[in-house]
């Protein structure tokens, strides 16, 4: 018994190394230099805590893109205002893991969320990124830091 005593001392010591070197080194909080990600509300979200990301993302950064007539206004839903207004924050802030969290609602994603539409009626629209004559593209640029 008493050498199993002896024993849990230096295990806890060796897992605290351990640990230490993991957080030292990034310990898979870095993302791979170069790929590109992107911030998305949580599909189970609720409406409360999407306003409040829309509230937060968009008194921290410029989200005009989300007004009516505006290239992001559509499709118009908490979801993907809240995504979008949450993106701009993220690519804003660097592309930190933790700028994404939003009280665990946020979610870094490194598969492209951009969606399409097709304009109404010729209506000339501003775009975020370039687009064709049939479609508009709207996220927020992505970070090349």
């Amino acid at each position: 018994m008493a050498s199993g005593t002896a024993r849990t001392p230096s295990f806890v010591s060796l897992s605290f190394v351990l640990l230490l070197i993991c957080f030292a080194s990034g310990g898979g909080m870095q993302s791979v230099q170069g790929q590109k990600t992107w911030c998305v509300a949580k599909p189970s979200s609720d409406e409360a805590t999407l306003l409040g990301n829309i509230n937060y993302a968009c008194s921290q950064v410029d989200c005009s893109v989300l007004q009516r007539g505006r290239t992001c206004f559509f499709p118009d839903n908490l979801m993907s205002h809240a995504s979008i207004a949450m993106n701009l924050y993220y690519q804003s802030r660097g592309r930190n893991p933790w700028n994404c969290f939003f009280k665990n609602s946020g979610l870094v994603v490194a598969t492209d969320p951009t969606f399409t539409w097709k304009k109404d009626g010729g209506q000339t629209l501003h775009k975020v990124l370039q687009s064709d004559s049939t479609k508009a593209w709207c996220k927020a640029a992505n970070s090349t830091k």
